[in-house]
């Protein structure tokens, strides 16, 4: 028997499912757990977007999430980018070019291969994004501190294992990995 646990906490023992075997009572729970996630997800976007509104009116959620990218990958070709955003590089590259008129973002011709281009953040680009991320943080924060400390702990193992296996760059480097500028071959900034 594996324990499942209820919305605040308690144990409750579901029977194991071999590999071949799906009861209905694992695809409730896949669809629970589903549900529960999306409405998650419209929370964190909500969050994100009265983040961004208090800190400029003029980014885009879209150009947020490729700040973030930059801030959490380093300096990247512009390929790179588009691929991590799941867009096509000519959709990268508007989206550079209105960061990079803003100030937001530096654009350089990679030394080794003079056909890309090396994506790099500002200091004011960084500026904005640890401003946003704070102020996202605080809020979450306070929400969670709301939850009793068992669902938290719960949250904690779940959301880690789904950032696991969700396995997108777009999240970020591992914990373990360290950004490198492909520009000179070192650490990232």
């Amino acid at each position: 028997m594996n324990a499942r646990h209820g919305p605040y906490g308690e144990a409750a023992a579901v029977p194991e499912a071999g590999p071949d075997q799906h009861p209905d009572g694992l695809a409730q729970d896949t669809e629970e757990v589903t549900e529960a996630l999306m409405a998650a997800s419209r929370l964190l976007v909500a969050l994100s977007a009265r983040a961004l509104a208090e800190v400029s009116s003029a980014l885009t959620l879209p150009q947020l999430r490729a700040l973030v990218v930059l801030d959490g990958c380093g300096p990247v070709k512009l390929a790179e980018l588009a691929a991590t955003l799941g867009v096509n590089p000519s959709t990268a590259l508007r989206m550079v070019e209105r960061l990079e008129t803003g100030g937001l973002v530096d654009r350089k011709v990679n030394p080794d291969n003079r056909r890309e281009v090396v994506l790099r953040l500002t200091e004011p680009g960084g500026e904005v994004v640890r401003t946003v991320l704070d102020h996202r943080h605080r809020e979450i924060a306070a929400l969670v501190g709301r939850l009793p400390v068992n669902v938290r702990s719960g949250l904690v193992a779940g959301l880690r294992a789904l950032v696991e296996v969700a396995d997108d760059p777009a999240v970020g480097p591992s914990p373990t990995a360290a950004p490198r500028d492909v520009l000179t071959g070192g650490p990232g900034i």
